[in-house]
């Protein structure tokens, strides 16, 4: 190949940091579209001059350089003729640590101070250029959930950038899949609240959330609550699914839970009765807005509905039980059952100097749909019965399966 190929990005940043990659992404300058489709690279894409390998399948893009002439992500010029420089490239890059990369020979090659930014656990932009790209917003807060736990913070200068960002109106020229694309990564890492915090704290959550936004200084009861804020209890919930190792979709269920708090008059506060089911058009609202995949949409909105009910489920009558395994829709997709249970006891746990309380209602709802899956039809006497008739009989079989088992009150 003529030109110089050098890794890039997540993979140099990861390997400084000593945290393990999937990825390596490759930069190619001093050639041409031309050489690498003569050497059987497969381009991806129309707009940007990315290939894939033959052998490998890893991405190598050429050089290039991007202008800012319009808003949103198609509001860019590429440049990517051969005499783009590899410095050129790595300076339309979001951040310092994102912007390094190693020769052929391994050597590190570093014009913006990425490795001294991961020695100092900052996340700053590259150059003013960063504010160009309204997406970075939600790639730093992305970044600051990732390396949460390595102790990184967003640098001051940067933040400030993220602030007039927000300000500007430009957050709202986002393309709702690219938006939900870094939600998703965000939703998978170890601290995923912090994402929240940080776009809160640039101004975006209150332009791409405006539900969840409010949510901060609405009081809920303290002898419910220690932590009193709807808001920090929402962040505390969506860390503790994290510790519990929750789905994606189990995490963005408790970003969703509490919508409906901040639709309580102020006049009833701290008490919020009937929340949850306030909150279900708020979570449509938002599901329809980033295009949310029906997975995570259909979780949000039963862990809205009845996360209380699953709380008080010691307490309730079999029937009850029952009511809440069918509004659940347990018995057709019982596989959502361990999603459901993780993101109730999450809520019950994501409280201040509650995360470890046991949660006996979890291990319950589980035993429950197991003894009613176990209850079928063919089992019954059944003879005479119409099909309307079957499904009583069927559903009081079930009742009296879950009165069988040991907690709930009679």
């Amino acid at each position: 190949m003529t030109g110089s190929v050098y890794l890039v990005g997540g993979a140099v940043r990861d390997e400084l940091l000593g945290v393990p990659h999937t990825e390596s992404d490759w930069v190619v300058v001093g050639s041409t579209p031309e050489e690498l489709l003569a050497r059987k690279f497969r381009q991806v894409g129309a707009s940007f001059p990315v290939f894939l390998h033959p052998e490998t399948g890893e991405e190598y893009a050429l050089a290039r350089t991007e202008r800012k002439q319009g808003h949103g992500y198609h509001g860019f010029t590429v440049d990517f003729h051969p005499g783009v420089t590899l410095e050129e490239d790595l300076a339309r890059r979001d951040l310092t640590i994102n912007a390094m990369a190693r020769d052929e020979q391994g050597g590190l090659i570093d014009p913006f101070g990425g490795q001294q930014d991961l020695e100092r656990k900052i996340l700053r932009h590259v150059s003013a250029a960063f504010s160009e790209d309204p997406l970075r917003v939600l790639r730093v807060a992305r970044f600051a959930a990732r390396f949460a736990e390595h102790g990184f913070r967003v640098h001051e200068s940067t933040m400030a950038l993220m602030q007039g960002m927000a300000a500007s109106g430009e957050l709202e020229h986002l393309v709702p899949e690219r938006a939900w694309a870094e939600f998703m990564k965000a939703l998978s890492t170890s601290q995923p609240g912090v994402f929240i915090e940080v776009l809160r704290e640039s101004g975006a959550l209150a332009v791409l959330l405006p539900e969840v936004d409010c949510l901060f200084g609405i009081p809920q009861p303290e002898q419910f609550h220690p932590e009193i804020d709807t808001g920090a209890h929402v962040l505390m919930t969506m860390n503790r699914a994290a510790q519990l190792d929750g789905t994606p979709e189990v995490v963005f269920a408790l970003l969703m839970h509490d919508l409906g708090k901040g639709l309580t008059a102020a006049d009833l506060l701290p008490a919020h009765h009937g929340h949850e089911k306030s909150g279900l058009p708020l979570v449509e609202r938002v599901c329809a807005r980033l295009k949310v995949p029906n997975a995570f949409r259909e979780l949000a909105l039963k862990v809205c509905a009845l996360h209380l009910r699953c709380h008080r489920l010691l307490e309730a009558r079999p029937s009850t039980v029952m009511d809440l395994i069918e509004e659940a829709d347990l018995i057709r997709r019982p596989e959502r059952a361990n999603d459901f249970v993780t993101a109730c006891k999450a809520d019950y746990q994501g409280r201040k100097g509650l995360e470890s309380r046991p949660y006996p209602q979890g291990d319950f709802l589980q035993a429950a749909l197991k003894a009613v899956l176990a209850k079928r039809a063919k089992d019954l006497a059944t003879e005479g019965l119409s099909g309307l008739q079957i499904g009583e009989e069927l559903r009081k079989a079930r009742i009296s399966a879950i009165a069988g088992i040991e907690g709930p009150a009679g």
